[in-house]
């Protein structure tokens, strides 16, 4: 299998993309085809100005159809994490690197990310379709086996030991009928007691299958070099093979009686594990497959990162908030800052809305009010020069509106200051501070201008993974014309 590097968003020509994946023209239309059925390729016009844009999400951007493959359009990668197609590993890594070809160690990270990131029910809907053929995703099922072995260990059946004397339950019906006893006192003792417990079977046809499953994708793994990726030990419990359980129908139909009969939730996903592994062939090589592990969407990854890393206090009920003053009686203790953002009031119809601005991230710390925007976007911001892939005008009016949405709480409860901050990804080692962003309309009403920050994202992985909280003074947020890029 062919091993690559692609990076997220990048423009990248015909040309370049046959080279990187080795094929010919046929081979790359095929691969094409598989990505952009998950939304994970895009093709737009070849010009200057897109060679230069770090983002979709502009309305300028002329999407072209797959169809229209050819030499004048930019080939685009809308993902984040490991892809395998056609006999190719993709390894896309985020678009904020931008130093490095083969960021082997910061796409470790980010998997380790995006692996917290994502629910436990997402795989257990995955297994909970086992049976079906409708877009298969063969590596996550490999990677959820792996895992669940490290977490609980090998898939154990018991079953029940008769012994004399032995250190398990005594079975009194037994030893009094098949056994002597002796008279002591008018009272019977009994020399034999027969007794029963229950031990793993070594030799279950399924503790056997499960480690030969482990063994054979663990092999598969390394091969494909994903195993330091993920960082997992390699697994080597049997010298079985998978044909000595029997041919592929009837270790399907061995696995389907087990369900039938097996009610413990982690010994049905595994045992949906292993039937979805053997009934999809259990190759990563398949060549008219796609697998993948991680997400198109890496801006609500960062969105979820900066949200814990900086104690999101959006949905804490104000009663629980420490505020620099008591809160008001005019406020519910139980309401929650979510909720107190206006909602818009329709009178044709005597009803609010049901939606409203939500901010991303609000947080109080030392009577400061913080309102934060986690922006996944790689601008260039130069002195002297016009501003390029920076957020936009409605993410800018949002910033100032939530503000403006909050003036009343903040006022009434006695905050000494306010601070609005754009918070953007970085390879770099330090916090990084591009000044600020402001708009008279907004200044004039008394609304505090809109920082910009660039946070190290290793920093904001490791906190996240720890499960700890960034000092906000790193922001250096009091800082006015702060600038050091």
């Amino acid at each position: 299998m062919i091993s690559v590097y692609l990076r997220e968003q990048k423009r990248y020509t015909q040309k370049e993309l046959l080279k990187i994946f080795v094929c010919s023209e046929e081979k790359l239309d095929l691969i094409f085809s598989k990505l952009k059925e998950f939304g994970i390729l895009k093709i737009v016009r070849k010009s200057s100005s897109q060679l230069n844009m770090s983002n979709l999400v502009d309305e300028y951007i002329e999407i072209v159809p797959v169809e229209a493959i050819c030499k004048d359009c930019y080939y685009v990668f809308i993902f984040v994490g490991i892809l395998i197609v056609a006999g190719r590993i993709l390894k896309c890594y985020p678009k904020y690197l931008c130093s490095v070809d083969n960021p082997i160690k910061e796409l470790r990270v980010v998997c380790k990310v995006i692996e917290k990131y994502s629910s436990k029910e997402q795989i257990i809907y995955m297994l909970n379709d086992y049976t079906g053929n409708s877009s298969f995703n063969l590596l996550s099922v490999l990677l959820f086996l792996m895992h669940d072995y490290f977490e609980n260990g090998i898939y154990n059946n018991s079953k029940n030991i008769l012994e004399v004397n032995g250190s398990g339950e005594v079975l009194w019906d037994k030893t009094i009928n098949e056994t002597f006893s002796i008279l002591s006192n008018n009272r019977p003792y009994y020399i034999e007691m027969q007794t029963k417990k229950r031990v793993n079977d070594d030799f279950d046809y399924f503790k056997r299958l499960h480690e030969c499953i482990l063994t054979l994708i663990s092999k598969e793994l390394m091969e494909a070099d994903l195993l330091s990726l993920f960082e997992l030990t390699p697994i080597d419990l049997t010298d079985e093979y998978l044909y000595e359980f029997g041919d592929r129908e009837y270790i399907l139909y061995r696995i389907e009686n087990e369900l039938n009969i097996e009610f413990n939730t982690r010994k049905q996903l595994v045992l949906k594990g292993i039937y979805a592994y053997i009934k999809h062939g259990g190759q990563l090589d398949y060549r008219d497959g796609i697998s993948f592990f991680g997400t198109n969407s890496f801006n609500l990854v960062w969105e979820c990162v900066c949200s814990e890393i900086l104690n999101n206090q959006l949905d804490i009920p104000l009663g629980q908030l420490r505020l620099p003053v008591p809160l008001n009686k005019e406020y519910n203790s139980q309401t929650k800052l979510i909720n107190l953002i206006e909602k818009p009031f329709w009178s044709i119809f005597e009803k609010e809305a049901k939606e409203t601005l939500i901010p991303d991230l609000i947080t109080i710390f030392k009577n400061q009010f913080y309102i934060f925007d986690a922006k996944y976007y790689t601008p260039n911001l130069k002195h002297g020069e016009s501003p390029k892939g920076q957020p936009g005008i409605e993410s800018i009016s949002k910033q100032y509106l939530y503000q403006l949405a909050y003036k009343k709480f903040i006022d009434t409860h006695g905050f000494e200051g306010v601070k609005n901050c754009f918070l953007l990804p970085t390879e770099d080692d330090t916090i990084i501070c591009l000044g600020e962003v402001s708009m008279k309309m907004f200044s004039n009403l008394g609304l505090e201008n809109i920082k910009v920050r660039c946070i190290p994202a290793n920093i904001a992985y490791d906190y996240y993974l720890l499960g700890k909280k960034l000092d906000i003074n790193m922001l250096k947020l009091n800082n006015k014309d702060c600038y050091n890029r």
